[in-house]
């Protein structure tokens, strides 16, 4: 029997890259290396190729997790997946466990998320915690009574597709009004191209060029530091619709708190304000109740790929 290594390895699949780290016993990052995600005709077996090599880079380990976007099984198959091409059914623990020689544990990438802010950053301590990325969509993870919540599929979790609005804009999911179209990344950059149309958002178009269909998100944060009105009033719209899903989160789960991750935690100075505000204005008795603490995550980028090195401690628990 080999010797223990203390380390823990956490590789993270996104959209453009795999971002892998190692832990040491106490949860520290110790080691980081990053490939790029393979895309296009036969991508899946280069994936796991991918993997191996980031794995094999960030070794020797005891224990090696991966977070994947889309439906992930409880036996690390996935089944569905946005931004993986010809995703259908596969199987990323079996076949990386082959290359790496022992168990690998896979769960969703916004799951991971979860692990990593509930034991070692924004929400260590709760016991009720509900993680929701805000990113190109929204996904999260969930903590109920100090323990990880997956499902009974494993599919817990896929907070973006509650529809807020049946007449709402399309989404790639193939429905129409999902929350995510109103309160990701993309969904402040629609919002803010709406209002760039009517032309309610100079600033904001001057930034894009003059092209209503060149707003992006990052262009709406821009001028709202600037502090101009226009770009603020989108935001505090932008904060309206964040609040109402958790809201509706709120009224389903209970939840001790909110931990708000992805890459719009970057902006969390100018949302967190709007989110508060209309949080209180739209629940349901909220003089008479105790009210979920809203925080940003710790782990930013991280915070997948750490969740994904800590995922035996949960699996197994």
């Amino acid at each position: 029997m080999s010797a223990s290594t203390g380390r823990t390895i956490g590789i993270d699949v996104g959209g453009t890259k795999c971002l892998g780290v190692a832990l040491d016993r106490d949860g520290h990052v110790v080691a980081e290396d990053r490939r790029p995600t393979p895309r296009g005709p036969g991508s899946l077996p280069k994936l796991i190729d991918t993997l191996a090599e980031l794995a094999d880079e960030l070794g020797p380990f005891d224990e090696i997790g991966v977070g994947v976007p889309g439906l992930v099984t409880h036996e690390g198959v996935l089944r569905a997946a946005p931004n993986l091409d010809g995703v259908a059914d596969f199987d990323v623990a079996g076949l990386l466990g082959q290359r790496v020689g022992q168990r690998v544990h896979v769960d969703n990438d916004a799951t991971c998320a979860a692990v990593s802010e509930w034991l070692y950053g924004a929400g260590k301590g709760a016991s009720d915690m509900v993680l929701v990325t805000l990113g190109t969509g929204i996904g999260g993870g969930l903590v109920m009574s100090g323990k990880l919540q997956r499902g009974k599929h494993g599919f817990a979790g896929e907070y973006g597709h509650i529809v807020v609005d049946p007449d709402g804009p399309p989404c790639p999911c193939g429905r129409r009004g999902c929350w995510e179209r109103y309160a990701s990344g993309s969904g402040l950059a629609r919002l803010a191209r709406e209002a760039a149309v009517g032309r309610r958002v100079n600033r904001v178009l001057d930034l894009a060029g003059g092209d209503p269909e060149s707003v992006r998100g990052e262009m709406v944060m821009q001028a709202a530091r600037e502090g101009d009105a226009d770009a603020l009033r989108v935001i505090d719209d932008f904060g309206r619709w964040v609040a109402l899903g958790l809201v509706n989160l709120t009224n389903a789960l209970d939840p001790e708190m909110f931990v708000l991750g992805g890459g719009l935690a970057a902006g969390s100075d100018l949302y967190l304000g709007p989110i508060q505000y209309w949080f209180k204005e739209l629940i349901y008795q909220p003089d008479l109740r105790p009210m979920p603490e809203v925080a940003f995550a710790h782990w930013n980028e991280r915070a997948g790929a750490v969740g994904a090195a800590l995922l035996h401690s949960v699996h197994d628990s």
